[in-house]
């Protein structure tokens, strides 16, 4: 099926809008031409309406209803269908700290589905979040898990995802951290997380080959003016950090600042979001422990907060509201993402040759049509 994009205010590769025509066929964006000048048997006629890439989750760990971690197919494809009706069209499913038994189990299932079609968002792999963590960072990860780096634990659990573990986290104070950074860092991105660390820890991370920060400023130390740890580390090192903008994890001025620190080159949107998102208030689990959820706020029993209850598309939209600029915020819930798990290639940007994974946005940031792989959806 050919289908053309008429008149849209297309997001550019180089994260500007300009007004464009957008050709869709076999599942590929075939052609970006001035606006008014493709036409086809199929059209639809987005006049005032933005053109933009799929949204693409790097750190989701559940959605209505479901998490990853429950290790069944119907899981995925509940997770998938949620967050393709949302507009969010790739996705890393992300685990919990488990021992290496249960990880094998979540690896085995999820296997055959990165890259699989399903009709919504597509698992492009596998964010091992834990269980190599500072216990006194711990945030909703259960500590009897928690165990310091193993590097043979981590290639066993490699090999079996089918070598599809994207993300692979670390709290670089642990013994044996530099040398595990060294050697994961070879397979897939290493990212500092839930970690007690310094500067000079976390500079030594960067310099053992870590590059990415998960949820920046939680789980961590906070940055301060002569003792500026993670953050400061992340500043000066970090080729993307993850930022979770749902306006609970951090507060607004944060969420603009790091756009004003970091650029929006560096900044990654997640979600975080947790079984809850897409559901009414009530109780819930993460990683064996019981989550409360009330208006979109998710926590333990003891208040920690656990992940999110929000979609990686309402997070963007929240940037937005609290003042990112428009592009950048698209940026960094597209063009970042892909970028940061070595997928820009094939997704994330409205480019010819790439995956038609494609919105229309109206002017409330709401997608009024979704194409995933070329199929429209809505």
């Amino acid at each position: 099926m050919m289908m053309i994009l008429k008149n849209g205010l297309v997001f550019t590769q180089d994260a500007r809008f300009e007004a464009a025509d957008v050709e869709l066929a076999d599942g590929k964006i075939v052609r970006v031409a001035p606006a008014g000048t493709l036409h086809g048997d199929e059209e639809l006629d987005a006049t005032g309406k933005y053109v933009t890439p799929g949204f693409v989750d790097i750190h989701i760990h559940g959605s209505k209803g479901s998490d990853f971690c429950d290790g069944g197919a119907e899981h995925i494809e509940t997770m998938s269908a949620y967050l393709g009706s949302e507009g969010v069209t790739s996705f890393c499913g992300t685990t919990m700290a488990f021992d290496e038994p249960i990880l094998t189990s979540i690896f085995e299932v999820a296997k055959p589905y990165v890259g699989k079609e399903t009709g919504g968002a597509v698992l492009r792999g596998i964010n091992m979040e834990g269980p190599f963590f500072s216990k006194k960072k711990k945030g909703a990860q259960a500590e009897k898990y928690i165990v310091d780096p193993d590097i043979d634990m981590f290639d066993r659990l490699f090999e079996v995802s089918g070598q599809n573990i994207k993300l692979i986290d670390v709290a670089p104070e642990l013994d044996g951290a530099v040398p595990f950074i060294e050697q994961a860092s070879k397979k897939c991105v290493v990212s500092i997380a839930h970690t007690t660390a310094n500067y000079d820890q976390a500079k030594a991370a960067f310099d053992a080959g870590a590059t990415h920060v998960t949820h920046l400023f939680n789980a961590m130390p906070p940055f301060a003016h002569r003792d500026p740890g993670v953050v400061g580390a992340a500043s000066d090192d970090a080729a993307h950090v993850e930022m979770i903008s749902d306006g609970i994890h951090l507060h607004p001025a944060v969420v603009r600042s790091v756009f004003k620190w970091f650029g929006d080159d560096r900044v990654c949107l997640i979600s975080d979001s947790m079984r809850a998102a897409g559901m009414p208030n009530g109780v819930y689990s993460l990683g064996g422990q019981t989550v409360y959820m009330t208006d979109g706020k998710a926590t333990l029993e003891d208040g920690t907060i656990a992940g999110s209850a929000t979609c990686l598309a309402e997070c963007f939209r929240r940037a937005v509201k609290f003042g990112v600029k428009l592009e950048s915020a698209l940026k960094a819930a597209t063009i970042n993402p892909a970028k940061a798990i070595g997928l820009f290639e094939e997704l994330g940007s409205i480019t010819e040759g790439k995956r038609a994974d494609v919105l229309v946005l109206d002017e409330t940031l709401h997608p009024e049509h979704i194409f995933i792989g070329g199929v429209k959806t809505k």
